[in-house]
């Protein structure tokens, strides 16, 4: 059984851990973290859970989808979140029977993780930024053989959705949280010294906080799979930005950024002509921090 019920978490790495199956009714047997988890962290919201129910008409009828991946609306069994709703993503194309297929991903959100813990440490706004933190998932023996031992990720359900930028530039700044999530990219490039830049920001946005999901990593070396558009992508970013008050002068920017994609608001893939819209989740129940 993996550790995600419990809310102490030894350091290791951002490589997949693996957790209990779903079921028809309330699951079978769970199997064991194939890596230990990062620390937790204030920053994060987590599963709490390692068991969840989920219908086969929700799987043939999901609710959403991103650039490559299918969502659908589960809810937890056991746990500190149990009876609550979660996401369940998975692939469009092939099935997923490892959790290495999900090695990218995971580092993506590991690595978000580290910058928005700095953001938020800086104390530069008065509201704060949590991120979802996905572990990978088993379907169990009870389901049939188009599903049965498949891999998918799970993490807590956002209401109300939002995108705030996109990983080619674009924002819409007539949203509250824009203007912080712009401020959060541009730290983002600061506090590393330039090698990466968080972006592709959406999820769901409230009084206090937000809560993101699935954010982009631009690296300068493209380590972080096809929607990292490398030094082309930061680039083309900053060719957009305009700090606003919650920037700050002294952060770094590149020199004379030139624009090498076009901005738009759905996800852009590498070596991709077009780009995938990204819906994440409708309104219902009500919001669990």
């Amino acid at each position: 059984m993996g550790n995600s019920s419990s809310k102490s978490h030894k350091e290791g790495k951002s490589s997949p851990t693996t957790h209990g199956p779903f079921t028809e009714s309330h699951l079978v047997e769970k199997e064991p973290a194939t890596e230990k988890q990062a620390a937790q962290s204030d920053s994060g919201r987590y599963n709490y859970s390692n068991r969840g129910a989920l219908k086969p008409s929700q799987l043939n009828n999901p609710f959403a989808q991103g650039a490559f991946r299918m969502v659908a609306k589960a809810r937890y069994t056991v746990g500190e979140r149990k009876g609550q709703p979660c996401a369940t993503k998975w692939f469009k194309t092939g099935a997923v029977y490892s959790s290495d297929f999900w090695e990218l991903d995971i580092k993506a959100v590991h690595k978000a993780l580290e910058i928005i813990n700095l953001f938020n440490d800086s104390k530069m706004v008065n509201v704060a930024v949590k991120l979802n933190m996905p572990t990978v998932w088993r379907f169990g023996s009870t389901w049939g053989q188009q599903w049965r031992d498949q891999r998918v990720l799970v993490e807590p359900f956002i209401e109300g959705y939002q995108k705030f930028n996109s990983n080619t530039g674009w924002t819409d700044e007539s949203k509250p949280w824009s203007k912080v999530m712009q401020a959060l990219s541009h730290f983002s490039y600061h506090i590393t010294g330039g090698e990466y830049l968080i972006c592709d920001l959406q999820g769901g946005a409230y009084l206090q906080e937000a809560v993101l999901t699935d954010p982009v990593i631009l690296s300068q070396t493209r380590e972080f799979g096809v929607t990292d558009l490398g030094p082309d992508g930061i680039s083309t970013f900053f060719s957009q930005h305009v700090c606003n008050k919650f920037c700050r002068k002294d952060w770094i920017a590149p020199a004379n950024p030139v624009r090498y994609f076009d901005p738009v608001s759905g996800t852009s893939m590498r070596n991709h002509r077009t780009t995938v819209a990204t819906m994440y989740s409708h309104p219902p129940p009500p919001y669990a921090p």
